[in-house]
This record gives C-alpha cells, sequence and structure tokens, in this order.
C-alpha cells in the first residue's frame, strides 16, 4: 500500500500527473513545463528526481493508488517501464547471448492496471520490438536536439497528432562496425567508441539537473514530453492547442 500521507488532499489548479519508472525525470520536466503538477515513482533511488518522488515497485505502487480510490487524486499517468526486452539497441544482443530472459516484459501487465484507472494515459518505449503501439513516434530532430533518440507512445483513452518527421541533418557520432562517422547528433547511451560525454548529454537533451550517465541514458529529452502534455492538456480541459 503505497504512503499517501504527503499527497495534498485537494488539486490545485494544475492537473497531477503520475509518473510511473519515473528515473531522473526527463519525461516529468517536460509535462511540468506543458502545466502539470508531477508525482514520480521508482523502485530506484532517485535523489536527482526534482519534483514530488515516491521509491516503490511502480506495478505495486499504482495498485495500491486502484484498490484504496486514490487513483483519483491524479488526472493523467505517463510510464517508461524498463525496455531492455525489446529495446532496438539491446534485443539482439540478448538473443544472441540469452541476456533476453534476464529482462521481464512488465506492459501486458502495466496495460491492464492503466486501462483500470480510467485516466488518459501514455506508455513510453524505445522504438523496437516492446508489444506497445506506435501511436506517436517523436525525434530529437523534430525539436532541434542533438540526439536523434527516437520514441514511441502508445496512447491510451485519448490521440494526439503525430507530427512530421524532420530529415536528419546527418549521422550520429561516433564507432559503428569498426567505421568512425561525425555528425551533428551525439550518441547518449553506453560509453566509449565516440559516444557522447556526461555534458554533451546534458546538452543535447536539455538536462541539466542530473550528472548521472546511467539516468542521462535512460532518460527521455524534456522537449518531447512537453509537447505531448500540450496535447494531454487540452485533451483534459478541451482547449486548442497552438500550432
Amino acid at each position: 500500500m503505497p504512503d499517501l500521507t504527503t499527497f495534498p488532499r485537494e488539486r490545485g489548479r494544475r492537473p497531477r500527473l503520475l509518473d510511473l519508472f519515473c528515473c531522473a525525470g526527463g519525461a516529468a520536466t517536460g509535462y511540468a513545463r506543458a502545466g502539470f503538477d508531477v508525482v514520480g515513482v521508482d523502485i530506484a533511488d532517485r535523489p536527482n528526481y526534482p519534483y514530488t518522488w515516491h521509491r516503490a515497485d511502480a506495478l505495486a505502487f499504482l495498485t495500491g493508488l486502484l484498490d484504496s480510490g486514490e487513483i483519483a487524486r491524479f488526472n493523467a499517468v505517463h510510464t517508461s517501464p524498463p525496455c531492455q526486452a525489446g529495446c532496438a539497441l539491446t534485443v539482439g544482443t540478448n538473443a544472441s547471448r540469452g541476456w533476453g530472459r534476464s529482462h521481464v516484459q512488465l506492459i501486458p501487465e502495466l496495460r491492464t492496471l492503466l486501462d483500470r484507472t480510467g485516466l488518459p494515459w501514455v506508455l513510453e518505449q524505445p522504438t523496437g520490438k516492446a508489444p506497445v503501439r506506435a501511436d506517436v513516434r517523436l525525434c530529437g530532430e523534430m525539436f532541434g536536439l542533438a540526439v536523434i533518440r527516437h520514441r514511441v507512445f502508445e496512447l491510451g483513452g485519448w490521440g494526439a497528432p503525430q507530427p512530421a518527421h524532420v530529415p536528419h541533418r546527418g549521422p550520429v557520432r561516433g564507432w559503428r562496425h569498426g567505421v568512425y562517422r561525425d555528425g551533428p547528433y551525439v550518441a547518449a547511451y553506453g560509453s566509449g567508441g565516440g559516444k557522447a560525454t556526461v555534458p554533451e548529454m546534458q546538452h543535447a537533451m536539455g538536462i541539466t539537473w542530473t550528472n548521472e550517465r546511467e539516468e542521462l541514458t535512460e532518460a527521455i529529452p524534456p522537449a518531447y514530453t512537453e509537447w505531448l502534455g500540450a496535447q494531454l492538456l487540452a485533451t483534459l480541459t478541451g482547449a486548442e492547442v497552438a500550432a
């Protein structure tokens, strides 16, 4: 049962969004900029998370909210469950080395719980073989960022337009298949082989509040969820989104 004693009893002027598997708060920051109050949940310690945060198993926390009726304190849910079981960067290695068995696929159970909330929800994953609908695909070039970082978003109970995909300006910098390429984007994952430094990742994604490499490599650039959050807020309020 989650400890909800720190939650305000009354909703403020801003709608509240539950951020499950929150990591260091890349997605949360975008939603906050769009107009949401955000409450994060992660099983790992996340001292860099910039908003209200609870350390807990995300599925258990959500189940507790549903069983207690406390889910009514929220207006929407965003989720970024672990992606290693289906991420395009790791799925081949998982299969060839037998690593896939160690990555539990949480998405089917999570989706069932999200549907139970009756709230509009977002399920984010990297492009790959994860069992999610690609209702919206976003890319760093759409927002003028120095990372590509394609992400897909399954939307439950609401919809958003698909922005036009902007052609990439060149390759991602670094070594690939024994060849070094220079380019306008940095590789914000892993280390070595020309991968981005921590300061480069911070600058490329617009994330300044954490300098933990692990958190940066898993982060969603806030620009993604600021755009998506504006669409979600319009759905909740019935307002129109400026073009």
